[in-house]
C-alpha cells in the first residue's frame, strides 16, 4: 500500500497558517491614536472635580425622582435598592478602569521617550563638553610655547645692543650681564613650565 505523501495532505488544525484561516467574526482595530486621544481627555476629565460634581448631581437627581415622584413615574424600585442605579454605576466604573489604565500606558510611552531623549541630549552635551575641554586645555599648552611680547621685546633689545657694540668696537659688560641674567630667567620660566605640565600630565 502506497504512503501518500504529506504534502499532497490538506492542513487543518495546527498545521494551518493563520492567515489562510477564514475568521467567523470582523476584527476591530480602531485608530489607536485617535482612540488613544479620547481615552486620555476621558480620563482626564475624571480627575476633575467638575466630573464629581456631575456624579453628585446625577445621583441625587437620580435618587430624588424615584423618591419623591408618582409610582407610576418611577423607573428605579427603592424597595429593591435602587439596582439599576448599582448597575449603571458598576457598568461607568468597569469602563473606567481599563481607559485609565490605557491612558496611564500612553502616559508612561510619552515618558520613557522623553527620558531617551533627555539622556542622548545629555550624552551629546557630555560629549561636547570635553571636545571643548580638550581643546581648551591644547591651546594653553600651544600658547605656553609661544614667545610673548616682552620676550620678543627683550630679545629684540639684546640684539639691537650685541650690533651696536659691533659696530662701535666696544663691549659693555653691563649690558651684557643683563642679557644674560634675562636668558637664565627665561630658562628658569621655561623649566617650569615643562615641570607643571608633566604633573599635570601624570595627574
Amino acid at each position: 500500500m502506497a504512503e501518500k505523501n504529506p504534502r499532497t495532505r490538506a492542513g487543518s488544525g495546527l498545521d494551518t497558517p493563520l492567515s489562510s484561516r477564514q475568521r467567523r467574526l470582523p476584527r476591530l482595530a480602531p485608530n489607536p491614536d485617535s482612540f488613544g486621544s479620547a481615552t486620555e481627555r476621558f480620563a482626564r476629565f475624571m480627575g476633575t472635580p467638575q466630573f464629581l460634581l456631575w456624579m453628585t448631581i446625577f445621583c441625587a437627581l437620580w435618587l430624588a425622582w424615584n423618591t419623591l415622584a408618582p409610582q407610576d413615574w418611577r423607573f428605579d424600585s427603592a424597595a429593591f435598592g435602587f439596582t439599576a442605579l448599582t448597575l449603571v454605576l458598576s457598568l461607568q466604573a468597569s469602563y473606567a478602569a481599563p481607559l485609565l489604565l490605557l491612558a496611564q500606558n500612553r502616559q508612561d510611552d510619552r515618558d520613557r521617550v522623553a527620558l531617551t531623549e533627555d539622556r542622548s541630549r545629555a550624552e551629546r552635551n557630555l560629549t561636547d563638553t570635553e571636545y571643548l575641554t580638550r581643546e581648551i586645555a591644547g591651546l594653553r599648552l600651544a600658547m605656553r610655547d609661544v614667545a610673548t611680547r616682552d620676550f620678543v621685546r627683550s630679545e629684540l633689545r639684546n640684539v639691537l645692543e650685541e650690533l651696536l657694540e659691533e659696530r662701535e668696537g666696544v663691549q659693555d659688560e653691563e649690558a651684557a650681564r643683563r642679557r644674560e641674567r634675562e636668558r637664565e630667567k627665561f630658562e628658569r620660566e621655561k623649566e617650569r613650565e615643562e615641570r607643571d605640565r608633566e604633573e599635570r600630565d601624570r595627574r
